[in-house]
This record gives C-alpha cells, sequence and structure tokens, in this order.
C-alpha cells in the first residue's frame, strides 16, 4: 500500500495530465457538431474493422462444428437418395441394363458384399482396402467384383478388413480374360497413369476382332468365373517382337467412384478348373497313344 502510495505521489500530475485531456476530448467532441461527426465516423470505421476482425475468428473456430453438421446432412441426403432411388427402381423395374446382367450374372455364385473403405489411384502399385475379412470367409486369392465389371484380387486378409490388389497395380495385376464371342485370350495388365485404360496382351495374330468388342473373363482361373466384363477395346497395336497383339482397353469398371463391391467365394471354380485341365491332359495323353 505503501508503495502504490508513492507511485500515485511520484506521478500524480500525469495522471491529472490524461484526465484533463480525456475532459476536454469529451467537451470538444460533444459540444461541437463538426468535431462530433468526425469522431462518430471515425469510431464506427474502427469499430468496424475490430468487428469483421471478432466475426473472422468465431467464423474460424466453429468452422469444425459447421463442417461435421454439413458432412451429417450430407449423409442423411445421401440416406435419403439411396431409399428414393431404391423404391424409384423397384416401382418402374428400371435399372442400367450392362450393370443389371453384370449383377444377375454374377448373382449365380456364392458372394459376399463388402465397402470399399480406401482405394488408390496414382501410384503404380495401387491397393484397395474393404470391410470385409477372414470372419467373413474372405480369404486370399479370391475374385472382387462390382455391378460394372472386375475390380480385382484379395490379396491379405485380416478379421474384419482384407487388401485387395486392383486391376490398378502394375506390379502383381495379371487377370486372364478373353474377347467376347471368340476364344482369344490373353492377360490384362495396367501400366500405370490412366486409371481408366488398360492393356490386354498376348492376342494371337490370327485373332478376328474390332474396336468395340467386349473383353470378359474367360473362366481359366481359379479366381474369375467366365464372363466377368472386363472394357472395350479403343486401339490394337502390335506387340514388340510383332507375334501378337496388344489391345487398349477402356475398363468398364470406374475406380474413381467405387463404393461398393462384391467378393466371389465360390470355391467350386477352382473345381472346375482343375477338373478342366485334367480333361484336357487326359485327352492329351489319349492322342500321343
Amino acid at each position: 500500500m505503501k508503495n502504490l502510495l508513492e507511485f500515485l505521489r511520484r506521478y500524480h500530475h500525469w495522471f491529472l495530465f490524461v484526465l484533463l485531456e480525456a475532459l476536454s476530448m469529451v467537451l470538444l467532441f460533444k459540444y461541437n457538431s463538426y468535431q462530433g461527426s468526425v469522431w462518430f465516423s471515425s469510431a464506427n470505421a474502427v469499430m468496424g474493422h475490430v468487428y469483421e476482425w471478432t466475426s473472422g475468428v468465431e467464423s474460424f473456430f466453429k468452422l469444425g462444428k459447421a463442417n461435421e453438421e454439413l458432412m451429417l446432412r450430407n449423409y442423411y441426403l445421401e440416406r435419403q437418395v439411396t431409399q428414393l432411388r431404391r423404391l424409384y427402381g423397384d416401382a418402374t423395374r428400371h435399372t442400367d441394363p450392362k450393370e443389371q446382367r453384370e449383377l444377375d450374372y454374377l448373382g449365380q455364385y456364392k458372394l459376399v458384399p463388402a465397402k470399399v473403405v480406401s482405394s488408390e489411384l496414382h501410384h503404380a502399385d495401387n491397393l484397395m482396402t474393404i470391410n470385409r475379412g477372414s470372419a467373413d470367409g474372405i480369404e486370399p486369392g479370391m475374385g472382387v467384383a462390382c455391378g460394372q465389371g472386375i475390380v480385382g484380387v484379395t490379396y491379405l486378409t485380416g478379421s474384419h478388413y482384407t487388401v485387395v490388389i486392383p486391376v490398378l497395380n502394375r506390379t502383381s495385376s495379371r487377370i486372364s480374360c478373353a474377347i467376347r464371342g471368340h476364344q482369344y485370350f490373353g492377360v490384362l495388365r495396367w501400366y500405370g497413369g490412366d486409371a481408366g485404360h488398360a492393356f490386354v496382351e498376348d492376342i494371337p495374330r490370327h485373332a478376328r476382332f474390332k474396336r468395340g468388342d467386349w473383353v470378359e473373363t474367360n473362366g481359366y482361373s481359379s479366381i474369375f468365373p467366365e464372363g466377368v466384363l472386363v472394357g472395350q477395346i479403343v486401339e490394337v497395336y502390335n506387340s514388340r517382337d510383332g507375334l501378337s497383339y496388344k489391345l487398349k482397353v477402356k475398363l468398364s469398371t470406374d475406380f474413381g467412384n467405387l463404393r461398393d463391391v462384391v467378393v466371389i467365394t465360390d470355391k467350386s471354380i477352382a473345381e472346375r478348373v482343375r477338373l478342366m485341365q485334367a480333361a484336357r491332359d487326359s485327352l492329351k495323353l489319349n492322342v500321343r497313344e
């Protein structure tokens, strides 16, 4: 208390000066119209900038809440759109013919529906994760497809999630396929870059086909049944050695908008392939004899 009194005694003339200045300013702006209008305009401008700044700060800290509310609203709207689409389809029986044919064909096999929870598009060796695992009967080496066509092959399986090697994997994806309506088959590969196109290699030179023909799985592997859509031929090239064709195929599956898939868990595919191979081997032996 003694120090405070000493401080006030030492600097009281400064406090008196500030008080008198403030009083004179009040008298000046209050009883003079011109000075009052200048003060009012200036004060409004300053306070306007202050309010604008504080409003911006407040809005920034409320962005998280606004984004959360927007996400929830979008979720509910998506649910409503899905329900309306389903009701409309049931009422009119109207679906995309190509996608419906693909789903009907896949329906002959044992399928496990799944959701894509993460997907890569812009790497050389892209991977995908789905929300089904060993608890749902998923094993490594099973085919993955959707209503539009082929997707990939299961790779690593956990209890509730599975990593899939999609067609868009430059190193590990090799899928046997054929030109629809012909017995000419080759291997589907992706070279990176464009996520909408891949290539079918090793098509024999005597093959007869044209641009616009469809490519599908040929059923010669134990992963995919015959007839799962791959894509449409858009360009034809010669192989490096000139002994076969290389086809550029526009993929039927839109990997950038892929959400729902099915895993083909029917082990009878492998059994049929083994029986077919055994029959071919038996015929070869009989011919040699």
